[in-house]
């Protein structure tokens, strides 16, 4: 794969990812819910799905380091302060959104 198809496919992820937690975030319906759909009753089912989200993302974003791709283009300062921290946590849910809410 040449590196311009490479850095097309890691976008697209990149964002499909991004996307993904942001819905969990807001708690929107995932694709993860529709793998577990006997858990949607279940109060702890919303903090899995986020944490999966967001190792989702943690992860991709890790490979597109690793392989020089940029990726910090699709996320304020403070989302790629969050991601270089790793740990998901209140502060993160509670400010993912703050810079793009500003800029509204």
């Amino acid at each position: 794969m040449d590196q311009q198809k490479l850095a097309t496919y890691f976008e697209e992820k990149i964002n499909a990812a991004k996307i993904q937690f942001e819905r969990t975030v807001e708690c929107k319906h995932t694709e993860f819910d529709d793998l577990y759909p006997y858990m949607n009753e279940q109060p702890t089912f919303f903090w899995y799905k986020r944490y999966v989200a967001w190792q989702e993302l943690l992860t991709i974003t890790k490979l597109a380091s690793e392989l020089e791709l940029e990726w910090k283009s699709f996320f304020t300062k403070n989302q790629i302060l969050f991601i270089d921290n790793k740990v998901l946590d209140a502060k993160v849910l509670d400010h993912w959104f703050e810079e793009c809410r500003q800029e509204s």
